[in-house]
């Protein structure tokens, strides 16, 4: 089961590369690199594979799925927030 472990432990820590993407929105106020359609493909795409993630009985298929809605969740929440702005999504400089 050596295996399945290490398969446990990059489900846990492959989402987390989703923090540094968030935190250079909210540094930068702006998500005008990141397309607003990709972001909410991907996120739509994942919340239709949750529900056979948490039918499954593959423990690191399950856990990826869970830790990944809840970081990509918030990637989404940021490029959202500074694509609807006021200024229609600009930057003012």
């Amino acid at each position: 089961m050596p295996w399945e472990r290490i398969g446990l432990i990059a489900a846990v820590i492959l989402p987390l590369w989703n923090i540094p993407l968030i935190i250079r929105i909210e540094r930068r106020k702006s998500s005008d690199d990141v397309s607003l359609w990709w972001v909410l493909g991907v996120f739509i795409c994942l919340l239709f594979m949750l529900p056979s993630a948490l039918l499954s009985a593959d423990r690191v298929y399950k856990t990826f799925s869970l830790v990944n809605i809840v970081f990509f969740g918030a990637v989404v929440f940021q490029v959202v927030r500074y694509h609807w702005r006021p200024d229609g999504g600009r930057r003012v400089r």
